[in-house]
């Protein structure tokens, strides 16, 4: 059963606490079948155990600070594979502490974490989009402003539900 608290996506935006929000998806639509680069959204229940902030940019959140030197391992391949790495890091990874501001205030899902299935795809975030429903790799993405007022409402209990 779907509750307020639940964050539920569809192509044509995402609703949450009784209110919709128009959001992004990956560029390849939602998928049964989620694949390490394919740009989709993997549908389904998604908790989101984690949130990571840039202090240095936004105001304090109640969840961890993003880094210097923060990575998130996308290297199927690797025992760290879908997991947040330090620099320096060899393997294939994406910069947490972007020069954008994308990820300036970053839920984590736990699509394919923390056990990661190498191929199953990685980072399934809830981001702030690049411009309006522009879609994402495979992430939820939403306006600045509607990722804060969310992000400041998100429980333990809230689920992510793409579908």
């Amino acid at each position: 059963m779907i509750k307020a608290t639940d964050i539920v996506v569809t192509r044509w935006g995402a609703r949450f606490m009784g209110l919709r929000f128009p959001c992004a998806i990956g560029k390849g639509g939602i998928t049964d079948n989620k694949r390490e680069g394919d740009g989709a959204s993997p549908r389904g229940m998604h908790h989101l155990p984690r949130l990571y902030y840039r202090a240095d940019r936004i105001p304090a959140l109640d969840g961890e600070k993003i880094k210097p030197g923060d990575l998130w391992c996308d290297a199927g391949d690797h025992a760290d594979y879908n997991h947040l790495v330090r620099a320096p890091f060899k393997a294939s990874h994406e910069r947490m502490r972007r020069a954008d501001r994308l990820y300036d205030l970053v839920l984590i899902s736990d699509w394919n974490w923390p056990m990661a299935t190498p191929g199953k795809g990685s980072a399934i975030f809830v981001h702030r989009w690049r411009k309006p429903r522009h879609p994402t790799e495979g992430c939820v993405a939403f306006r600045a402003d509607h990722l804060r007022w969310i992000a400041e409402r998100v429980s333990p209990a809230t689920r992510l539900i793409i579908r």
